[in-house]
C-alpha cells in the first residue's frame, strides 16, 4: 500500500514490558492502524496508519492510559532557539519540559508518575517527592489515621477503612477501567481493583485498606530501585556543539551547527569540539575520538583526512569542509541505530501480568461458581455461600503474588547498588541471569582507559635521567601520553626540571630547551629524521608495538637517549572476571575499534576472543549475528560507540566511568569498573530468580490450600485473610535475604 503513513511520538511514563504491551493493544484497536511499535527505553512508538487516520484519536487513547504522549518533533519543526542536533534529537524537548505536569525540569516519565502503576521514581530529588511516592505516604497515613479512628470510634471503623482504600484505590482503578476499555481487561491494576472491592464487599474494609496500601509500597520499592528516566539520546546530542565558526569571504563568524551545508568550511580552534564531519582542508592536529570511536590515544589527522562532529581537536586549529548535514552526521547515526536497536526489542511482558491472564479471570469464575452453584442445584444458603465466594476472591487478591516478583527484585537492586552494580528493573535483572555470551569493549572496560608508563628503554642515558628530561618536555600538556609519563615520574618521586622554548610539532613530537640541552620527544619515525636509529634499536621498537605499546624516543643534543613505552594496560582483575564467566559456561569476545596489533595484545594476555578496526555499526551488527547464532547477549562498554550495541544487546552493561550515554542506554551498569563483578551480576540475576520462584510457589501454594480449606467450609474469611497477608510477609522475608553482602 502506497499510502501507508508512519508516525512517531514520545510516551513518557513508561517502564516495563506490561507498559508497552497495553498501549499496543489499545492503539492496534484504532481505526486505520495496520502496526505499531512501541519502545519502553527509547520512549517512543512508530504507528503505521493510513491517511484518514485521527492521530490526536491515538494520543488520546494513550493518555488515556496515564501516559504523556506527543508527537516527536523532526529539527525542522523546533524552536530556533533550542538548536538540536540529528533525528531523534527531539528527546531533548519532549522530555525535558513538561509544563502540563508543573514539573519543568523533569522528564514526561516523572511528571505523569501518578497515572501509572509501574512508575519510577521521580529522576530528580528524593523519591518522596515523586507523585507515586506522595500517594504511597498518603495511603499510609490514611490506614494508620483509619486504624486510631477504628479504636476510638468502633462505630465507623469501617467507613475510616473504606475512605483509607478509596485514597489508593482510586488511581489505580481509573488505570484499570482504562486499560479494560483499550483492550487489557485483567491487568494488575484490575487484579487489585476487584481485589480491594471484594474484601469491601464481604466488610473486610480494613484488610482493603492493607491490600492496597502494600501494593502501593510494592510498586514504589519497584521505581526507587529502578532509577532515573533514560535520557540517552540527550547525552548523545549534547557531544554536538550547538554552534560552528563558519568561514565565508575570508571572514568567520558564529552560526548554529545545524544551519552548516555540505560543502560549507568551518574553523575548529585547538581544543574545541568539531560540530560537523568532515575533511579537513588545511591544518593538522590530534584529534580526540575516543566519544565516537573508543580509540584510547588521540589520532594525528592531516589535510585530506575525515573527523566526526563530537570529537575533540588537540593543539592546532583546523579548517574543516563539511561532508554531512547535521541529521546525517556520526553521532546522529549513532542516535537513530539506538532508537532503532531499542525499538526492535520484543517486549518480554512481566510474568504476573502473563499469569493474570489466566489467574484473574480464573479466580473470579471460580469465586462466582462457589458462591452461585451451591444455592442454584444444591440447595446452599445463598448468604453462607456468597461469604464464602468472597472469601475465595479475597483468596484470589494478588497482594503476596504481586509484591513476590517487587520485593525480590527490590532487594537484590540494593545489594547490587552496595556493590555498584546497578540495574534498571526487574526485565534486566531477570535478562542478566540468561545470558549465554559477553561481549566486551577493550577501552575503559577491560583495560583502564588511560595509557600508563610500561617500559623506560635506557641507551645512551640511565633510565631516571630519560624519565626526568621527558616529564620536563611534557609538563603542563594534557596529552593522554604525556599524562602517562607526568604520572609515572610523579610515582618515582621526581621532579623535573624547567623547559623552555617548548614547542608541539605536529604529528610528530615535542621540543624545547632543558637544563641548556636541546630535548626532543617523539615518534620513533620523527626521531629517525633526526638521529640513526641501530637495527638493536628498531628491533626493541618494533617487539614493543607488537605488544600494543606505543613508543616515544628521546633524544638529547642529537642523541638517542632512550624511549618510553607506553599502554593502555588491561585492568587488574580483568582475566580473573573473564575466567569466572568462562566458569559459569558462558562465551566472552572483545569488540573494539582499536587497532588489531594493540587489540591482539590485550586479548591474548587475557585469554578473550579478539574483533578490532570496529565502527559501531560493525559491533552492532556482531551482536546481531551472536544472537542469530542462539546466545542470549550482553554487551559490555563504557562509550559512545558502544550505544548501539548496547541496544542491540539483550542486556547492555555500562562499565564505570562510563560517559552519561552508556550508562543511559545500558540496562545495567558496573560503576566500579571491575570486571569480576559481570559474573557476580549474572550471578546475582541466578539467585533473584530463585527467589522469585520460591516466593510465587510460596504465595499460590498457600492460596490453594486456604481455598480447598475454605469451600470445604473448614476456614472462614480470617484465615483466608492471614493467608494472603501471612504470604506477603513470608514472600517480603524470603525476598529480604537477596539484601546479604554480595561476594
Amino acid at each position: 500500500m502506497s499510502d501507508v503513513k508512519e508516525t512517531r511520538f514520545r510516551v513518557g511514563g513508561m517502564d516495563c514490558a506490561s507498559c508497552a504491551s497495553k498501549i499496543d493493544t489499545a492503539v492496534r484497536r484504532m481505526p486505520g492502524v495496520s502496526d505499531v511499535s512501541v519502545s519502553v527505553t527509547a520512549g517512543t512508538m512508530r504507528v503505521q496508519h493510513d491517511a484518514a487516520s485521527d492521530l490526536e484519536a491515538i494520543a488520546r487513547k494513550v493518555t488515556g492510559l496515564g501516559y504523556a504522549v506527543t508527537p516527536a518533533t523532526t529539527v525542522a519543526e523546533k524552536p530556533a532557539a533550542e538548536h538540536e542536533h540529528g533525528p531523534g534529537c527531539s528527546h531533548d524537548h519532549d522530555h525535558g519540559h513538561d509544563h502540563s505536569h508543573g514539573h519543568d525540569h523533569k522528564p514526561k516519565a516523572a511528571a505523569v508518575e501518578g497515572l501509572h502503576g509501574h512508575d519510577h521514581g521521580p529522576t530528580e530529588g528524593p523519591w518522596w517527592k515523586g507523585k507515586k511516592g506522595r500517594l504511597t505516604i498518603l495511603a499510609g497515613a490514611a490506614l494508620v489515621v483509619a486504624y486510631g479512628i477504628g479504636h476510638l470510634f468502633p462505630a465507623i471503623e469501617t467507613y475510616a477503612f473504606v475512605i483509607a482504600m478509596f485514597v489508593g484505590l482510586v488511581p489505580i482503578a481509573r488505570r484499570a477501567i482504562m486499560a479494560a476499555l483499550a483492550g487489557t481487561p485483567f491487568s494488575i491494576e484490575m487484579l487489585m481493583t476487584i481485589a480491594a472491592v471484594g474484601a469491601v464487599i464481604i466488610n473486610a474494609t480494613e484488610e482493603a485498606a492493607a491490600v492496597v496500601f502494600l501494593f502501593l509500597v510494592g510498586e514504589l520499592l519497584e521505581g526507587v530501585a529502578a532509577g532515573k528516566a533514560r535520557d540517552s539520546i540527550r547525552s548523545l546530542s549534547a557531544l554536538v556543539p550547538k554552534t560552528a565558526l563558519l568561514e565565508e569571504n575570508g571572514k568567520t563568524r558564529e552560526v548554529p551547527a545545524e544551519s552548516l551545508a555540505v560543502g560549507a568550511v568551518i574553523l575548529v580552534r585547538p581544543g574545541d569540539r568539531i560540530s560537523a564531519d568532515g575533511t579537513i582542508v588545511d591544518g593538522d592536529s590530534a584529534i580526540d575520538e575516543a566519544p565516537v570511536t573508543g580509540e584510547s590515544t588521540p589520532v594525528r589527522k592531516e589535510i585530506g583526512d575525515t573527523v566526526f562532529a563530537g570529537t575533540v581537536n588537540g593543539d592546532a586549529a583546523l579548517r574543516v569542509r563539511v561532508t554531512a548535514a547535521a541529521a546525517d552526521n556520526t553521532i546522529a547515526r549513532v542516535v537513530k541505530l539506538v532508537e532503532e536497536a531499542q525499538e526492535s526489542k520484543a517486549p518480554t511482558e512481566r510474568f504476573i501480568d502473563r499469569f493474570s491472564k489466566y489467574y484473574t479471570p480464573g479466580v473470579v469464575v471460580v469465586a462466582a461458581l462457589v458462591a452461585i452453584l451451591p444455592p442454584l442445584f444444591l440447595g446452599g444458603i445463598w448468604s453462607e455461600w456468597v461469604y464464602k465466594g468472597l472469601a475465595v476472591l479475597l483468596i484470589g487478591c494478588p497482594c503476596a503474588l504481586v509484591i513476590s516478583t517487587p520485593a525480590a527484585i527490590a532487594a537484590s537492586l540494593s545489594a547490587g547498588a552496595s556493590r555498584g552494580l546497578l540495574m534498571k528493573g526487574g526485565a534486566v535483572l531477570e535478562g542478566l541471569g540468561k545470558l549465554t555470551a559477553i561481549a566486551f569493549d577493550k577501552t575503559g572496560t577491560l583495560t583502564e582507559g588511560k595509557p600508563k608508563v610500561t617500559d623506560i628503554l635506557a641507551f645512551a642515558t640511565p633510565a631516571e635521567e630519560v624519565l626526568r628530561l621527558a616529564a620536563a618536555l611534557e609538563a603542563g600538556s594534557s596529552h593522554p601520553l604525556a599524562l602517562a609519563i607526568l604520572g609515572k615520574a610523579a610515582e618515582d618521586g621526581i621532579v623535573a626540571p624547567a623547559a623552555s622554548g617548548s614547542k608541539a610539532l605536529g604529528g610528530k613530537g615535542v621540543t624545547a630547551t632543558v637544563e641548556g640541552k636541546e630535548i626532543f620527544l617523539g615518534s620513533p619515525k620523527a626521531t629517525a629524521e633526526r638521529v640513526a636509529l641501530s637495527d638493536a634499536v628498531k628491533a626493541a621498537t618494533a617487539r614493543l608495538n607488537d605488544d600494543g605499546k606505543t613508543v616515544s624516543m628521546l633524544v638529547v643534543d642529537g642523541v638517542l637517549a632512550g624511549a618510553i613505552a607506553m599502554r593502555d594496560e588491561p585492568r587488574a582483575d580483568a582475566a580473573a572476571g573473564l575466567k569466572a564467566l568462562k566458569d559459569a559456561g558462558i562465551k566472552t569476545i572483545m569488540l573494539t575499534g582499536d587497532n588489531a596489533r594493540t587489540a591482539k595484545a590485550v586479548g591474548v594476555e587475557l585469554g578473550i576472543e579478539v574483533r578490532a578496526e570496529l565502527m559501531p555499526e560493525d559491533k552492532q551488527r556482531i551482536v546481531g549475528e551472536l544472537q542469530r547464532e542462539g546466545y542470549i547477549v550482553g554487551k559490555i562498554g563504557d562509550g559512545i560507540n558502544d550505544a548501539p550495541a548496547l541496544a542491540a544487546a539483550n542486556v547492555g552493561i555500562a562499565m564505570g566511568g562510563g560517559t552519561d550515554v552508556a550508562l543511559e542506554t545500558a540496562d545495567a551498569a558496573i560503576l566500579h569498573g571491575r570486571v569480576g563483578d559481570v559474573a557476580l551480576m549474572t550471578d546475582l540475576s541466578k539467585r533473584t530468580m530463585r527467589n522469585i520462584v520460591q516466593n510465587i510457589v510460596l504465595s499460590l501454594g498457600l492460596k490453594g490450600v486456604f481455598l480447598v480449606t475454605t469451600i470445604v467450609g473448614i476456614t472462614g474469611l480470617w484465615p483466608a485473610i492471614l493467608a494472603d497477608t501471612g504470604a506477603t510477609v513470608l514472600v517480603t522475608l524470603n525476598a529480604l535475604r537477596l539484601l546479604r553482602p554480595i561476594r
